[in-house]
């Protein structure tokens, strides 16, 4: 579910949401960080998560900083992320529902850091809507158990818990903590709203419309069959994932 085994072109193939997504915090990070004088400084200064903008009545702000980033490890960081758990909700969802999922918890997040948060904080990154996709998944574990195997059950809660407690624990306080906690309220509060009439994750089923091809079962169920395998390289991803939080929220 959470391991990606597809080709480049195969992912780009199925999962276009969280493929555009990757891309526009890629070509935005660029653009700001290496051509501020071709407009990347503009995009910042119209783009940040202000909340004294926001009071004076520019509530695009609201939206605009689920896309940009503040460093190359935060973009990088966030990318990887949902890479990683995007792909399974973008295929149960289907587009529309995870696109809706998936801004809406972005902007309540942000919409939570501005009448919670200081009058004058700034902040920018995807990761309110991220742990809003987690917050999806934690309410798949305790409410919808059928649509996700005990496995991946695991490794979910695993990897929230360290989240949760690195950005509590982060030293240098440049984490937008109401971000990630309202994303994760938010996430599991829009759960029952788009997981109505919605089926597992399937390998088998990742075709978007009826002129793709799906993939070949036996393939699917032949890499399956080591299961010790699988076990290890989930707990070589989470491992990653920790080393990556580390990384982050310390240097």
């Amino acid at each position: 579910m959470f391991l990606r085994t597809e080709s480049f072109s195969e992912f780009i193939r199925y999962y276009k949401v969280v493929t555009t997504l990757v891309a526009i915090h890629i070509i935005l990070y660029i653009w700001m960080d290496y051509f501020p004088l071709l407009g990347g400084r503009n995009i910042y200064l119209f783009g940040v998560g202000s909340n004294l903008n926001i009071t004076m009545g520019e509530y695009w702000r609201l939206l605009t900083p689920i896309f940009l980033h503040g460093s190359l490890m935060h973009m990088l960081f966030n990318s990887f992320s949902l890479i990683l758990f995007g792909p399974a909700l973008e295929q149960m969802l289907g587009k529309t529902r995870f696109i809706a999922a998936y801004l809406g918890a972005g902007v309540l997040a942000n919409i939570a850091t501005y009448f919670v948060g200081s009058p004058t904080l700034l902040h920018l990154g995807a990761s309110g809507a991220i742990y809003g996709l987690f917050g999806i998944y934690l309410y798949i574990v305790l409410f919808r158990p059928q649509l996700m195997d005990r496995g991946n059950s695991q490794l979910i809660l695993t990897i929230l818990i360290i989240g949760v407690v690195m950005t509590f624990l982060n030293p240098r306080g440049n984490i937008n903590i109401l971000g990630h906690v309202f994303g994760l309220i938010a996430g599991a509060a829009i759960a029952p709203l788009v997981l109505f009439k919605v089926n597992p994750y399937s390998r088998y089923n990742r075709a978007a419309n009826s002129n793709e091809i799906s993939f070949d079962p036996y393939r699917w169920q032949k890499k399956a069959k080591n299961k010790k395998r699988i076990q290890t390289i989930a707990i070589a991803v989470g491992a990653l994932l920790l080393l990556l939080f580390l990384i982050q929220f310390l240097l």
